[in-house]
């Protein structure tokens, strides 16, 4: 039987006004949700902003975001080059299971990413400035926004804000906006160097304090002011479009320096990294924790901050990360118990495949194959004469300084197992891991490495090959 023309009218009414009264409430439960504006440096140093302790430039604007959020001393990337750390953070996953575990490899094109997890939620997610890690589009469907450079070896940082002001402004749906900073990333050729002075500043202490090294370290922090700049311009972007209010800001430093023994190692000066958190009436004000954290973990967080359950993979392991929500609430300390580091040397150099696993004070680290001479094409090319080579005035000095020798040795002949106290010896410079009275700690440490390996489905050293690309 089918309705009569009168019914069927007075049906139409009725849904009519039920969608409309629908739409209403689910643009207001939107409206709830907080935005999401997370900036990112390229290559950073942490310990050189203020609030971490940093002596050499006073970064004003990340300072404020310290000051008014909550601090993270003890977040980590997985493996520290650019593109599988950006990918983590999108993914969830760690490098061997989204495919990016190597620098430059892409990830496997059967996953989604936090643009797909935010998406669901109501939220538009957007993407300025660096994007080595947004292809392929269907696993990372941003909204690519203009403003920023997305090429990171660009001899220039420009960026405007009016197509970030257009985004953020454009309508009631919450938002999720990465703002991808090239600095400071190589070839360091802008900022204003003359605010510093070669001469007194204060070297990493795992560095050969050379000419080199202090007029390069000059041209770095200038770009890191640079990057400080870009975070205030942000911040006050948001002050004037009335949208700080219910904008929660993440500063995150990526992994370490382009200078030898951060990047591309698995030493805490390229692992260790950097996030501030502030969310307005939620995250306690100039508060700071120890709570244990992965990029991995960054998009389940998100995921739960939007009101979303938790990410089930392909598999019944599920998303890697693990959200750190009740952190930010302040109802807990602790986040996850153990960090792990995995690192493949190719493209970047010879095959040097390491892993390392660490809590909040111990870390091991295993090179897995001690017999080979570490190299970086990017450092260590001794047929390129640079004057600017930062590595080769290292290797200059050790000929006749033994405390210069031991530290270019100890850059490229590692041994197998190197342990360290992390508390007592920041810089790693102590290895531990033939110290008796640390064995039974090793072995325990070793066995939760090999489970995490064999969890991944990581092969270790093999992993660490050239790949060809498939042919259609």
């Amino acid at each position: 039987m089918y309705p009569s023309p009168k019914n069927s009218s007075l049906l139409s009414l009725i849904l009519l006004i039920y969608g409309s009264v629908f739409t209403g409430f689910a643009q207001s439960q939107s409206a709830k949700k907080p935005n999401v504006i997370i900036i990112m440096a390229d290559d950073l140093d942490s310990r050189q902003l203020s609030c971490y302790g940093g002596k050499n430039l006073r970064t004003t604007h990340i300072d404020a975001l310290a000051s008014e959020g909550m601090k993270f001393n003890q977040i980590y990337t997985s493996e520290a080059m650019c593109v599988p750390t950006r990918a983590s953070l999108f993914t969830g996953l760690y490098p061997v299971r989204h495919g990016s575990f190597q620098n430059h490899k892409p990830v496997y094109d059967n996953l989604k990413s936090v643009g797909h997890y935010l998406a669901d939620l109501g939220y538009r997610v957007g993407l300025t400035g660096k994007d080595h890690s947004t292809k392929p589009k269907t696993v990372f469907p941003f909204e690519i926004v203009k403003g920023f450079e997305p090429n990171c070896v660009a001899p220039t940082d420009d960026y405007d804000l009016n197509d970030v002001k257009e985004y953020i402004t454009r309508t009631s749906q919450p938002y999720c906006l990465f703002v991808m900073s090239i600095n400071p990333h190589t070839p360091w050729t802008v900022g204003d160097t003359t605010e510093f002075n070669a001469d007194k500043l204060i070297l990493p202490k795992n560095w050969v304090d050379t000419k080199v090294t202090r007029r390069q370290f000059m041209k770095y922090l200038a770009e890191v002011r640079r990057l400080d700049n870009q975070v205030g311009d942000i911040t006050q972007l948001l002050k004037e479009t009335g949208q700080d209010k219910n904008t929660i800001v993440i500063f995150l430093g990526e992994q370490g320096a382009q200078f030898p023994g951060a990047k591309w190692n698995l030493w805490d000066v390229g692992q260790k990294s950097s996030m501030l958190v502030k969310w307005p009436g939620t995250v306690k004000p100039g508060t700071q924790t120890d709570a244990l954290v992965q990029y991995e973990d960054i998009t389940p967080t998100l995921i739960d901050v939007a009101g979303g359950k938790p990410i089930a993979g392909p598999s019944s392991l599920g998303l890697d990360g693990k959200s750190f929500l009740p952190v930010l609430f302040g109802k807990s300390t602790k986040a996850r118990e153990y960090a792990y580091g995995i690192h493949n040397n190719i493209p970047e150099g010879n095959p040097y495949p390491i892993r390392s696993i660490r809590d909040t004070r111990y870390k091991l680290i295993l090179n897995l194959t001690p017999d080979q001479a570490y190299y970086n094409r990017f450092m260590m090319n001794a047929k390129k004469q640079d004057p600017d080579s930062v590595w080769s005035s290292w290797t200059k000095q050790a000929v006749s300084d033994p405390a210069a020798k031991r530290i270019t040795e100890r850059f490229e002949k590692r041994p197998a197992v190197e342990f360290y106290d992390t508390q007592t010896d920041p810089w790693e410079l102590n290895n531990l891991a033939t110290n008796p009275a640390y064995q039974e700690r090793i072995s325990q440490y070793r066995k939760k490495l090999d489970d995490w390996m064999k969890q991944q489905g990581d092969t270790g050293a093999s992993l660490d090959i050239i790949y060809t690309k498939k042919k259609e």
